[in-house]
């Protein structure tokens, strides 16, 4: 068997699974997408008093503005994501989502430190995604016609969510010289790199999901540590970033790369 055989039994066997789930696939997408919004606005909730302190004691901004951030926090991040899945005012909700991951990158000093600025981006990447699918429901009375050349600006923000997507990957690399780490580093590299430019783009993206999760139950089992740890918090906000970005590939796997891809190109070819 071939590997042009392999490649297509992948390829027939993602479209099938497509086939099976693609009434539940964008909403599964979309809860995993928001779900590292709503565990870290329920995360306020629990430690209202833990993050103001720390708000008022990195910027001195006194006990009403730190106390001020962690609402704004706390309802922005609850109520996009209830917007979100309840398909109402989708776009509202990502340009909150928006505003929010821009407001905790300052807030809590994130630009200084490059691992988590480039989750905070990629986890933009995955709002951006988010953005172009509520874009495309509005334009889908027609569906199944096809249109003069695709509202350009989804087609960008698709290719940029993907993109943002990639460097999400390239904060869960791990550098050490075993040969798991190798092995997992280079599979996972080709994958996303597939995603980005948009070849097999459903098959590489719907093959990274499973890799991601497998990965994330596996690394970040923040269950298995007490809760009064600081590991378990770590683990628990890695877990949940992990299952954002696993959202975001699921949406690319439920919608497509857009027009901006190798595999768009390559039907004109």
């Amino acid at each position: 068997m071939g590997s042009t055989d392999m490649m297509g039994t992948a390829e027939d066997f993602a479209d099938q699974f497509l086939r099976v789930t693609k009434q539940y696939l964008p909403h599964v997408a979309r809860l995993c997408l928001i779900s590292t919004f709503l565990e870290d606005g329920i995360r306020m909730w629990f430690q209202w008093s833990e993050q103001r302190d720390y708000i008022e004691a990195t910027w001195s901004c006194g006990y009403f503005l730190a106390a001020l951030f962690v609402l704004i926090n706390l309802l922005g991040q609850l109520g996009c994501c209830i917007l979100v899945l309840s398909r109402n005012f989708v776009q509202y909700a990502c340009f909150g989502l928006f505003g929010i991951i821009a407001m905790q990158t300052i807030g809590y000093s994130i630009l200084w430190d490059l691992k988590f600025l480039m989750r905070n981006l990629a986890l933009g990447g995955g709002v951006l995604l988010l953005l172009a699918e509520s874009r495309s429901e509005g334009k889908s009375m027609f569906a199944g016609v096809p249109t003069m050349g695709e509202s350009s600006p989804k087609q960008y923000m698709q290719l940029g969510g993907r993109v943002l997507l990639v460097l999400m990957f390239m904060t869960l690399l791990h550098f050490d010289a075993s040969f798991f780490s190798i092995l997992q580093n280079f599979v996972g590299t080709a994958l996303i790199i597939l995603v980005a430019i948009g070849f097999k783009t459903k098959l590489a993206a719907l093959t990274l999901v499973v890799w991601l999760f497998a990965m994330n139950v596996y690394f970040n089992a923040f269950w298995t540590i007490p809760a009064y740890k600081p590991m378990h918090d770590f683990l628990k906000y890695d877990f949940f970033q992990t299952m954002s970005v696993i959202g975001g590939l699921l949406l690319v796997v439920a919608l497509g790369p857009g027009g901006v891809s190798m595999d768009e190109k390559k039907k004109e070819w």
